[in-house]
């Protein structure tokens, strides 16, 4: 790290002292005797040659998921230069390429088969954004099960996912790809993620190995620019970014991903404290870590040296295998006659690559994920279709529903307006690199299957989804393109006016394309396009009443929306089945129950903007705009345009007071909080009921509300039902100045409600 030697010493200290959290040693050597002695068998046999063979993972070239490509596969496997090879499909290819590991290379080594199973394989499911907003870890940890079936049957063992980074940066693209801003909701998704992809035995043909990802802190990349530095001090870092990585590992992740950014000056694909004292040494992982995307040999650029010198950096620091740099398998032999690495690095790097084909059981059967049979029956299957159809729905957030606009009546005439109106290749979303992006329909298509011929729909574009053609075209890239109305944007507009006039109701489907969110897709407007803001404006003069179906990878700024369209509903991209799951949504054949896990601020000068931020000592008063010398704004206020855990509903929910079980208890004791919930509305409706505390005086800064648990529910009109929450001094605890663990007395506020602002409030202490 970046710090003087004896400060560095005394953190490392404290890190390893603390007593609890994180603080763990690392387990004693692997509990299975007999995979020691397979591997410690094989290895002795490898040369050093092979063992470094064995860190370097190419790419199938199938799916573009970065800028560089690998040569001489099949030459490199059958000289024992690979461990694995990702972006390689199907029980064909990837038995061709097994069968020349196994059966052409010296030692008849296996590979390990990865790839970028994100939200789906086939079958898609919403964006993992839009998965967090279904809050209902169930059905989450149903959509990886499904993808490590589906990736399993096609010839796959290994995923880059769960992604886990915290961000509360919308700027950043890859917010899509995570769980939100919050770190007790995202740590409990990676539990549910990794379940689901591992399940409870790895070598069961249809699980798949999953891979934590990006360690660490990416998701704060400074200005929200993809693969910029990260800096952050330890206290941030303990209690709000590195839990969900933590929560994943102790679920049994079986590898880690390292990210693109530094931390304190160290690129973390170099970082020794990160890699090995804290993951490994502090956390006690046992897995192997791999880098991202030609990460090593990025390391060049960091300014770390030329490629052998930051080969040996990465491994010494605590990495395994070297995605597409081969900046291992090109220099590390070099770097070992010259005393640059050892021969136990390279040994310990081998090993941990070798047990994870071990615990995946492909030295037990190489072709175990080859089966066809498997393939032609298990994926797409129309029960996986109706899951992705149940999920796409559960993850919409109803933003607003002036005058209960919505659900629409199934009969009259719709106008269908929109650059998001007729596009099958944007459903899936970003990171859908397996999707059958021409098979999934679009919502114009959706629509028409659900409704038949009792609505007659008039569609037109509206409007291009930018108005700079090279900007629509860096917006639409790996197959999901727009085609462009190049007539003037008067007449186009125009077009959709006249559809409106004559139709009852207006369906604006506007937005994102989906691939402005993602990797290397940042972004410093958050507004919808203003030639699509154009558009809303003409068709909202019309008089009739608009509905907007908002397409998005992030959190938006939609004041002017907000404050004039009546009925706005956030469907992200909702995978495979996300148009038939909107039309069900918009005609009221299921009520919406998604809420936000990342907040949506006024306006881009807002961000960063998260509910869990910290007190000043110069707060403004609640409720107000403006107050001079107080920590505010002059042009808005401070609040966002909506919270974190607003969704709006079908039907209405009261809360009734909070019932505590005690005004007070102490370690080893627990408090329960009682709520009761009542559908006051005339829909059957879910509704997710959130728990948040206060530490109201701390050691050091405490956030005004923290997110401890939340239950989704489902109720009848008029029905209520008495939810319960307990809480132990364990969810009271939080790193403090010296970086321990610890659940300090004193007094705390509890509040539960519908999101982090709408709330009922009690006090209690902790002795």
């Amino acid at each position: 790290m970046n710090m003087k030697k004896s400060t560095y010493l005394m953190i490392t200290a404290l890190l390893f002292s603390s007593g609890g959290g994180f603080a763990q040693t690392k387990p004693a050597a692997s509990a299975n005797p007999k995979m020691n002695s397979f591997i410690s068998t094989l290895m002795s046999k490898m040369t050093i040659e092979e063992k470094i063979g064995q860190l370097n993972l190419v790419t199938g070239g199938e799916a573009t998921t970065g800028s560089a490509v690998s040569s001489d596969v099949e030459g490199k496997i059958q000289r024992g230069q690979v461990g694995g090879i990702f972006s390689m499909t199907t029980p064909q290819r990837i038995r061709k390429a097994q069968e020349i590991a196994v059966n052409k290379s010296r030692l008849k080594i296996p590979l390990i088969f990865g790839q970028d199973v994100i939200h789906g394989y086939k079958t898609t499911f919403p964006i993992p954004l839009g998965l967090a907003a279904t809050w209902d870890l169930p059905l989450i940890q149903k959509t990886a099960k499904i993808a490590a079936t589906e990736a399993s049957a096609d010839g796959l063992n290994w995923t880059f996912s769960p992604m886990v980074d915290i961000s509360r940066d919308p700027r950043w693209g890859r917010i899509s790809e995570g769980s939100g801003e919050d770190t007790y909701l995202g740590s409990e998704i990676a539990k549910a993620m990794v379940k689901g992809y591992q399940g409870d035995d790895l070598t069961k043909y249809n699980t798949i190995m999953a891979c934590v990802k990006h360690f660490a802190l990416y998701g704060a990349a400074e200005s929200g620019r993809d693969y910029n530095t990260t800096d952050m001090s330890l206290h941030r870092m303990y209690n709000e970014y590195l839990p969900p990585y933590k929560a994943a590992i102790d679920a049994g992740a079986g590898s880690v991903m390292t990210s693109f950014n530094d931390i304190n000056g160290v690129p973390a694909t170099a970082n020794k404290w990160l890699m090995t004292d804290l993951l490994r040494k502090q956390w006690g992982f046992d897995g192997f870590v791999v880098t991202d995307y030609t990460a090593v040999s990025e390391l060049i650029d960091h300014g770390l040296g030329d490629l052998q010198q930051v080969s040996a950096l990465s491994l010494k620091a605590g990495v395994e295998m070297d995605m597409v740099s081969e900046g291992f398998l090109n220099t590390l032999g070099k770097s070992l006659k010259e005393g640059k690495v050892t021969e136990e690095q390279i040994n310990n790097a081998c090993r941990l690559v070798l047990e994870a084909k071990y615990k995946l059981g492909l030295f037990d059967d190489p072709f175990r994920y080859c089966n066809d049979a498997r393939a032609k029956k298990e994926i797409l299957t129309p029960a996986n279709l109706q899951a992705a159809r149940e999920v796409a729905t559960q993850s919409f957030v109803l933003l607003k529903n002036q005058n209960n606009l919505l659900p629409l009546k199934k009969s009259g005439t719709i106008a269908l307006v929109g650059p998001l109106a007729n596009t099958r290749s944007n459903m899936p979303g970003t990171w859908s690199v397996n999707a059958e992006l021409n098979n999934t329909p679009s919502l114009l298509e959706g629509l028409q299957t659900v409704v038949g011929k009792n609505v007659k729909i008039l569609h037109s574009l509206g409007s291009n989804l930018l108005s700079d053609p090279a900007y629509q075209e860096r917006a639409t890239m790996f197959g999901r393109e727009i085609p462009r109305d190049n007539r003037t944007e008067e007449v186009i507009i125009q077009e959709a006016v006249e559809n409106a006039k004559k139709a009852d109701v207006v369906v604006a489907a506007l937005g994102e394309s989906s691939e402005m969110s993602g990797e290397s897709s940042s972004r410093t407007d958050l507004e919808i396009p203003d030639v699509q803001q154009r558009l809303l404006a003409a068709l909202l003069k019309t008089g009739k009443p608009v509905v907007l179906v908002l397409f998005t990878g992030r959190p938006l700024a939609l004041k002017w929306e907000s404050e004039n369209v009546p009925a706005i509903l956030n469907v992200w991209f909702g995978g495979t089945q996300a148009a038939p799951a909107i039309a069900d949504v918009l005609f009221g054949n299921v009520n919406p129950s998604g809420k936000l896990t990342a907040t949506f601020p006024q306006n881009v000068g807002q961000v960063p903007i998260y509910y869990s931020h910290k007190n000043t000592g110069r707060p403004l008063e609640e409720g107000k705009w403006f107050s001079k010398f107080r920590s505010n704004y002059l042009d808005v206020t401070n609040e966002p345009l909506y919270p974190f855990g607003y969704g709006l509903s079908y039907t209405t929910f009261s809360y009734g007071d909070i019932k505590l079980s005690a005004s007070s208890f102490k370690a080893g004791e627990s408090i329960t909080a009682k709520v009761t919930v009542t559908n006051t509305g005339n829909y059957e409706g879910k509704e997710v009921v959130q728990l948040y505390t206060r530490d109201m005086v701390g050691s050091i800064t405490r956030p005004v509300k923290e997110l401890k648990g939340f239950q989704k529910i489902s109720l009848k009109p008029g029905e209520s039902k008495e939810v319960t929450f307990a809480l132990t001094a364990d969810d009271l605890k939080f790193f403090n100045a010296d970086l321990q663990y610890v659940a300090e007395p004193g007094d705390f506020k509890l509040f539960i409600g519908s999101n982090s602002r709408d709330v009922k409030e009690a006090d209690f202490k902790l002795l």
